[in-house]
């Protein structure tokens, strides 16, 4: 009887055992299979561990338990790499607050997809062929095979990149700190880390270090380089390895540089004309001055919101064109939000080729896949509903004007960080429907839609084709 007893324990003990592990491999299956969940997943944990950290009384200076919304929007704001503050990052938050603030950015500057790739490699050592199939949209590989190459390009990029912002801003903030050598280290480091990621959270009151040239002008390129993403940053230095010249730069990296730099030249020329005879923006401003401003809001609005203390004084039509360019965004795979400027000079050349009567859209002698036109409405147009959506309900919950939610709206979505005070913690509505924005302008409203829908089988049936009148 106690030999039966023993062995059926055993089967139970064995059977137990292989139950566990089964269940938990089936659990990592099903999270593996759809990477846009697993990705989804881990930017909500990353809320909830940020959130629950700046809760505590250790990351505040007056040592006092932070509210709930505040802590939740401003580490939204930091891993969507966007900026958005309701309060003073350097007067409010002590060190170890601002680390965790920066640990955010640094980890949401990464990219959701990067970081859902690593913990599929050190889960499986291996990536699945679905999750290199986003990954390589994501991250800008052409290849399958590319993928893990990307991940350390991007991981090297971006310390690369940090590092030399570092090396460039610290002797200037060592002069402007008068020789005290921790503040400028941390400074330094923070304003790297902030700028190549383009999140506006500075760790000096309001931000005033950036109006210095020698300090404003690391960051500024530091913030452009950001905006360009790393498929991009990747071509570039492999044709200058190869000592090939921009001609041979692919299709994507001319589309972004080209596009990029029209819409820099022209917010530049904008606010030139449209500002520089604004006595309230520019009080007594020399000629030094007026460029630096038109410089920072010809680059930073499209993704970095650093020195937001100018922007209540412009005018309503600088308000409504900088929403455009934050509408926008910068390049696919960066840290900038948006539509994306790709997407943007698809768009442009779809209407070129509709109105010229062309049969294929076309570009630097290449021609565009019908899928690439399709996804590029599709991105706009579900986009420019959520802005939509996203400003009748701010409309309805606060006093503001059209042109304050709208700008307010963009900025959250293309993860521009400047801010007219929208945000009001005095009204939690306005902080969880930016906080929303912010979200899907971080993931990408593709990512987000994949996330939560259902895997689809192959269309079987394909229906003949009717045409219909439009326009």
């Amino acid at each position: 009887m106690d030999n039966d007893r023993r062995s059926v324990w055993r089967g139970f003990s064995s059977s137990s055992q292989t139950k566990t592990p089964s269940v938990r491999r089936a659990f990592t299956e099903r999270m593996l299979s759809h990477p846009g969940r697993l990705s989804l997943a881990y930017f909500l944990v990353l809320i909830v561990v940020g959130t629950v950290l700046l809760i505590l009384p250790a990351t505040s200076r007056d040592g006092q338990v932070t509210d709930f919304n505040t802590a939740f929007f401003t580490t939204v704001s930091a891993l969507s790499t966007c900026g958005i503050v309701i309060v003073d990052t350097a007067e409010y938050w002590n060190l170890f607050g601002q680390a965790v603030i920066l640990l955010c950015i640094q980890f949401g500057g990464l990219g959701v997809m990067t970081f859902a790739s690593l913990i599929t490699m050190t889960i499986s050592r291996r990536i699945r062929v679905t999750q290199q199939l986003l990954a390589a949209d994501e991250l800008g590989a052409s290849k399958l095979s590319e993928v893990r190459s990307v991940i350390n390009v991007v991981l090297i990029c971006t310390f690369s990149v940090e590092i030399i912002a570092f090396s460039l801003l610290f002797p200037a903030l060592l002069r402007l700190n008068e020789g005290q050598v921790s503040q400028s280290l941390w400074e330094a480091i923070f304003f790297a880390v902030a700028s190549y990621n383009n999140a506006g959270f500075t760790p000096d009151t309001a931000g005033l270090y950036i109006n210095s040239w020698s300090v404003g002008l690391p960051i500024l390129l530091c913030a452009f380089v950001g905006t360009l993403g790393f498929p991009v940053i990747l071509n570039v230095f492999q044709c200058a390895h190869r000592r090939q010249g921009p001609k041979r730069w692919n299709l994507h990296t001319k589309l972004t540089v080209v596009t990029t730099m029209s819409i820099v030249t022209t917010s530049l020329l904008w606010f030139l004309s449209v500002e520089w005879n604004n006595t309230t923006l520019f009080h007594n401003a020399d000629l030094s001055s007026k460029l630096w401003h038109a410089l920072v809001a010809a680059v930073m609005p499209r993704s970095a919101g650093f020195d937001i203390s100018w922007m209540p004084h412009v005018s309503e039509q600088t308000k409504l064109f900088m929403s455009w360019i934050m509408f926008i965004g910068g390049g696919s795979a960066s840290t900038a939000g948006g539509i994306r400027v790709t997407t943007f000079a698809v768009l442009i050349l779809v209407c070129r080729a509709a109105f010229l009567r062309r049969k294929d859209d076309s570009v630097f002698g290449k021609r565009l896949h019908t899928q690439t036109v399709i996804m590029s409405v599709a991105i706009t147009a579900t986009c420019s509903i959520l802005i939509y959506v996203a400003s009748l309900i701010l409309l309805t919950i606060t006093d503001r004007s059209l042109t304050d939610i709208v700008f307010e709206c963009c900025s959250a979505f293309g993860l521009g960080g400047y801010t007219l005070g929208v945000a009001d913690p005095g009204n939690p509505g306005t902080l969880y429907v930016l906080a929303a924005l912010m979200v899907i302008g971080r993931l990408g409203p593709m990512t987000v839609a994949y996330a939560i829908s259902k895997p689809q089988p192959p269309q079987a049936v394909r229906y003949p084709a009717e045409s219909i009148i439009v326009g």
